[in-house]
């Protein structure tokens, strides 16, 4: 039986494919479990090439998969200013969530941290995509000098969504996803409101927000499902 030819590609292309072959392994299995003979086996290429780009062995070639899974995940919130803002967060919630359903094993493994491959370098790289979504909102909520308790609500919830993803993968993937992303935009509008009772920047951002609003979309959903747990509340007020 005769060999399979092998494949010859460009520098760029071969590391992009190791890449992306090591990517795949760890959405499967936590990094530490994975070898470089197992990346050079699923990338059909032998185990010194992998090492000729990436001399620094599996912790650069981690590094340069979790860079690309960064990259991957910030693009998740690449969405244009037009529209009421709780239907851009719901378009950019369905594609992170995507993601995080895809790699399953590696969203933890990658961007949760608490690896043996964990480093400062690792840990950069996984603040700057945070430090990305919140700069991301906060241009959304069209603010040019946020102050702390606006930066720190959005922050907040960033954080939120990160661990409900978390989460909803350990309890395997429920509620389904539409609902989970329901969910999580219904707690940004909460965590705004709260903010917004407290802080008056905040409060401006709100009423801009909600003027924007359809009736018929998130927050008037969400207002409609709070009058009753509302009243029920009436005589605290």
């Amino acid at each position: 039986m005769t060999a399979p030819a092998y494949r010859r590609l460009s520098v760029d292309q071969r590391r992009a494919q190791l890449i992306s072959t090591a990517l795949g392994l760890f959405a499967q299995r936590p990094p530490e479990e994975i070898t470089l003979d197992d990346v050079a086996a699923a990338a059909g290429v032998s185990r010194p090439l992998v090492y000729r780009y990436f001399p620094g062995g599996k912790q650069q070639l981690y590094e340069a998969a979790l860079r690309n899974a960064a990259d991957a995940l910030e693009s998740c919130f690449d969405e244009p200013h037009t529209g009421p803002l709780t239907e851009r967060l719901l378009r950019v919630l369905d594609r992170y969530l995507a993601f995080v359903e895809q790699h399953d094993a590696g969203f933890t493994a990658l961007l949760a941290g608490g690896s043996v491959a964990e480093t400062t370098r690792t840990s950069a790289i996984v603040d700057e995509v945070r430090r990305t979504a919140a700069d991301v909102i906060l241009g959304h909520l069209e603010i040019a000098e946020p102050r702390t308790p606006l930066r720190m609500a959005v922050r907040t919830w960033i954080s939120a969504v990160e661990a409900a993803s978390l989460i909803w993968l350990d309890e395997g993937r429920e509620p389904p996803r539409e609902e989970l992303r329901d969910l999580l935009v219904d707690q940004f509008v909460g965590q705004l409101m709260v903010a917004a009772s407290r802080d008056e920047q905040v409060a401006g951002v709100v009423e801009m927000a909600v003027a924007r609003e359809r009736p018929e979309g998130p927050v008037g959903e969400l207002f409609r499902r709070l009058v009753p747990v509302m009243g029920v509340g009436s005589t605290l007020l």
